[in-house]
């Protein structure tokens, strides 16, 4: 029996709006292949994890970062350990129980309010929490310390620490420099720049309520008459969600239709790599979505540098071309050629290059380029057995966004079990991810993949029987109004 008001209140809405199309919420969820399954309707996973027979192992347990993947780590412990001894380190009083909502607040189809919580409300009952960052580590010793002072020792920890959004990468946003989330200090900061003359980011939460306010602007300019330019760059890191600058860009043409103003917008889309999407047949499907949105998609272009008094953004367009003869190897070498390019825009959207915190970067535990080395499937570190690291920092390939550490938070909880009993580590992240692409007001394409078995780069992995490049209606009833009380009161429970 379901007895949040705010879950019954999202049900409630979800079977409205199927009323109108003369279905049922459990046929709605059979077409998506669910099932009987989920939060939803009788029996879950949720059930099924807690009559499981709790181990007795025992073992101090230090989880840095209490956002979604380390109170959810948290919570399965908790369920999984006849007595836990678990401790979460954790700065912030609130969090984001569903970053992807930030691209629906971007948009205007939810507040602020619909995607924080307070961090309190959903700390698992038993566990410590140190509100407090963590600073310093040194896992030779199996102790950290944090910025107040506390030394914290641990027999296990997990880094789920999440990622840091550095605009300062971009030339001409240096003073907006690095940003959390949810840290009002930062956003107090981002704000004097990005919010602001056609300039915005969804990447933390004031900033997304601020996409909304230019994006409102640029439709009525559109509106009114006015011929203007939507520029949508993405990063050339790794950054989380690689779906989010095509969300942004399908949300704006959205927008643009319903005010009847489309006519009057160019939208234009850059991306540094030479493809859309990592899975060939993903990549069509956007590919072809663009097109028929007349959205200009360049390739090579790395975003460099923002002129915010100008409203230009800067880019590096590079390309490869035959170079001198290697007699040695019997081939041509190959040369990086360079062009700078500059592009006029009345909205431009920022996703910022994203790093790892250099507290952890910077430590035993980090790596050349920052990410925490795990082994991709066990999710241990690859020089620490004792610790295990999930979510954004992890450095795995593809797993940046929250169906990833869904599955990540699992293998992590069932291996550190195994560790403390003395067994082998058999659970196995196996790479899934997914992105509810939205296509339009009331359309997602579920793109669902994992790594590819037989090598390099990735394959699709739908779990419902129907062609997962199509756009659908239903799945905009999973990503607007399902995924957020799964995420909420299913994984923050450790129990989905």
């Amino acid at each position: 029996m379901l007895n949040n008001r705010n879950v019954q209140q999202d049900l409630e809405q979800i079977d409205s709006i199927l009323k109108e199309h003369g279905i049922s919420r459990r046929d709605a969820l059979k077409m998506m292949g669910l099932g009987g399954a989920g939060l939803f309707v009788g029996g879950t996973e949720a059930q099924a994890a807690t009559v499981a027979k709790a181990s007795d192992a025992k073992g101090k347990i230090v989880i840095v970062g209490g956002g979604l993947s380390g109170v959810a780590t948290a919570a399965k412990l908790s369920n999984s350990l006849s007595n836990p001894d678990i401790t979460v380190i954790e700065p912030n009083p609130k969090s984001v129980s569903y970053q992807p909502g930030n691209t629906l607040v971007g948009s205007g189809l939810w507040t602020l309010n619909d995607i924080t919580y307070e961090t309190k409300d959903f700390m698992p009952n038993g566990v410590k929490w140190i509100q407090d960052k963590a600073v310093e580590f040194n896992p030779d010793a199996n102790e950290l310390k944090t910025a107040g002072g506390e030394t914290v020792k641990y027999d296990y920890l997990i880094v789920a620490a999440g990622l840091v959004n550095d605009y300062g990468m971009i030339k001409g946003l240096e003073e907006v420099g690095e940003v959390y989330t949810l840290d009002a200090n930062d956003a107090a900061k981002a704000k004097k720049i990005l919010g602001q003359n056609g300039l915005c980011s969804i990447y933390f939460s004031e900033g997304a309520v601020d996409t909304w306010t230019q994006m409102q602007k640029f439709v009525a300019d559109a509106k009114s008459g006015k011929k203007v330019t939507g520029v949508f760059p993405e990063p050339h890191t790794p950054f989380k969600c690689g779906g989010a600058q095509k969300k942004i860009t399908n949300l704006t043409n959205a927008r643009l239709e319903e005010a009847g103003a489309r006519a009057n917008a160019d939208l234009k889309f850059y991306t540094n790599g030479g493809k859309l999407f990592g899975v060939p047949e993903y990549h069509d499907a956007i590919d072809g979505q663009m097109k028929a949105r007349n959205v200009a998609v360049t390739y090579s272009h790395k975003f460099t540098e923002v002129d915010t008094a100008n409203k230009i953004a800067k880019f590096e367009k590079h390309w490869e071309e035959k170079g001198a003869w290697d007699a040695d190897l019997e081939e041509y070498t190959m040369e990086v050629k360079t062009e700078a390019v500059e592009v006029a825009y009345d909205f431009c959207h920022v996703i910022p290059p994203q790093k790892a915190p250099k507290e952890i970067a910077n430590s035993p535990l980090g790596s050349e380029k920052g990410w925490v080395p795990v082994n991709k499937e066990t999710l241990q570190h690859v020089k620490y057995p004792n610790v295990f690291s999930l979510g954004d920092i992890a450095a795995v390939p593809l797993g940046k966004t929250g169906g990833s550490a869904r599955k990540q938070y699992k293998a992590v909880c069932e291996n550190i079990i195994s560790l403390m009993e003395g067994k082998e580590l058999t659970s196995k992240y196996d790479g899934y991810t997914v992105c509810p692409l939205i296509t339009n007001i009331g359309t997602v394409m579920l793109a669902e993949f994992k790594w590819n078995p037989a090598g390099k780069g990735a394959v699709a992995a739908p779990s419902f029987p129907l062609d997962p490049t199509q756009e659908r209606w239903i799945y905009w009833l999973l990503k607007a109004y399902l995924l957020k009380p799964m995420t909420v009161y299913g994984m923050l429970s450790g129990r989905a």
